[in-house]
């Protein structure tokens, strides 16, 4: 076993052989956080349609596309030392599936709502939950979460850098109302009560910790960490194509975009690109196919651009660590990049700041901020035994940062739907009843 393949804690082992990676794989998805992200809004409210995506399908969708990624890197003339640094189907599919396990319910609104309920108390970011699910809350052991190898663990490691060293609390203003909650974005980053977990990640990368851990001062708002590793940087890419991609195939299915706004915002700039553009000969067909009103030939626009897209991916070296896992990095041709984003910023423009879909977010964000508020100042009546016996065990010891976070865990593993029956059953005075099991 390597030092990449070690685990918080030793495995249990069965009858079989498995590789340390496949074990990974099955933990994540037997995991119940795992489940959870079925009932998880992506970008349209869970309800609105049977076609949308939800977190779950999401991550399947972010493993495939990293595979393709990792399958079309290897077809490239690399060296030895770049094909065996190359992250193995069962490593880089851990990854992908458990990237999103830590968003809390209602999307990147459940995010800020937990975050501003926690800005005292080492605030909420769903990638730092994500880590903390891995190492702590998961169920396959007692202390280390679903206790995952260090490499898989590093690829989920998005954000290398602690809430206190990457937080700006200026940007959060003077404020502190929950009637609107724009500023209260969280850093991207790792918990402080996680570094334990950080520690035993980065152990083997001690003398480029340091730089790989350094952040970047943004004006008025959070510092910004600067580096990832190398499967990291893949889950990235197959994360960005999922995002700019599939989500406009929901905006098309669902008649949330009209051609003629796609042929003014997105084909009139593709154009504007230039010869530079690998989707200008193409466009006028993805078009069509994308706009046809078919679901086959819908298909095959989207699998068309997803296909580009991973073609479109390169290993480079930073030249900057010692480990050849910090210092090499997958990255997106620059022009490829350009019309990634425009894809992305034509779903942004058109679903997701439709006043239908902020107010779906706002009201799960008021939903959050009043559960998180009734559980705290009610914890034993309003916790589930599970975590009300934590939060005892924190109270007891006066460590009320630690209480709160009890109460975070408990709210950010919640679906949509049952943070919305929790919600009912506290404050609707019909709702709810001794049977209830939510």
């Amino acid at each position: 076993m390597t030092t990449w393949e070690a685990r918080l804690e030793n495995a249990n082992q069965d009858a079989r052989i498995r590789d340390n990676y496949s074990r990974d794989r099955a933990r994540i998805i037997h995991s119940a956080f795992f489940r959870r992200l079925q009932g998880k809004t992506q970008v349209l409210g869970l309800g609105e349609s049977d076609f949308y995506r939800t977190r779950l399908t999401h991550s399947i969708e972010v493993a495939q596309i990293a595979s393709g990624i990792v399958e079309h890197l290897e077809s490239q003339q690399l060296s030895e030392d770049q094909k065996q640094l190359l992250p193995s189907a069962n490593l880089i599919e851990s990854i992908a599936l458990a990237h999103d396990i830590g968003h809390p319910p209602f999307g990147h609104g459940g995010e800020v709502a937990l975050n501003y309920v926690m800005r005292d108390d080492g605030g909420f970011e769903g990638n730092a939950q994500t880590l903390r699910i891995c190492t702590k809350l998961g169920e396959y052991s007692d202390d280390n979460g679903l206790n995952l190898t260090r490499r898989t663990l590093l690829g989920l490691l998005k954000y290398p850098a602690t809430y206190s060293s990457t937080v700006n609390v200026a940007a959060y203003g003077e404020e502190k109302s929950s009637i609107n909650l724009d500023a209260y974005k969280p850093p991207k980053c790792v918990f402080d009560c996680d570094s334990d977990s950080l520690d035993f990640i980065l152990q083997p990368v001690a003398a480029d910790r340091p730089l790989f851990q350094s952040v970047a001062a943004v004006n008025n708002k959070h510092q910004r960490t600067m580096y990832k590793a190398l499967d990291t940087s893949i889950m990235e890419l197959a994360d960005d194509i999922a995002y700019g991609v599939h989500d406009l195939e929901d905006a098309v299915a669902l008649s949330l975009v009209k051609e003629r706004q796609w042929n003014l915002e997105v084909t009139e700039k593709f154009d504007a690109l230039g010869d530079a553009s690998g989707l200008k000969p193409k466009i006028a067909d993805i078009s069509a196919n994308l706009f046809s009103g078919l679901n086959k030939t819908r298909k095959k626009a989207i699998s068309e651009l997803v296909g580009y897209f991973i073609r479109s991916t390169q290993l480079t070296s930073l030249e900057k660590f010692q480990d050849p896992l910090l210092d090499t990095n997958a990255v997106m041709f620059e022009t490829a990049k350009k019309e990634l984003k425009i894809l992305q910023g034509f779903v942004v423009d058109h679903v997701i700041k439709t006043a239908e879909v902020q107010t779906l977010e706002y009201k799960g964000q008021q939903m959050i901020v009043r559960l998180f508020e009734a559980i705290d100042a009610n914890p034993q009546r309003l916790l589930p035994e599970k975590y009300a016996r934590e939060y005892q065990e924190y109270h007891e010891k006066k460590q009320h940062g630690q209480c709160r976070r009890v109460i975070c865990d408990y709210i950010a593993g919640t679906t949509d739907d049952y943070a919305s029956r929790l919600y009912h059953k506290i404050f609707t005075p019909s709702s709810g009843s001794i049977f209830d099991r939510l």
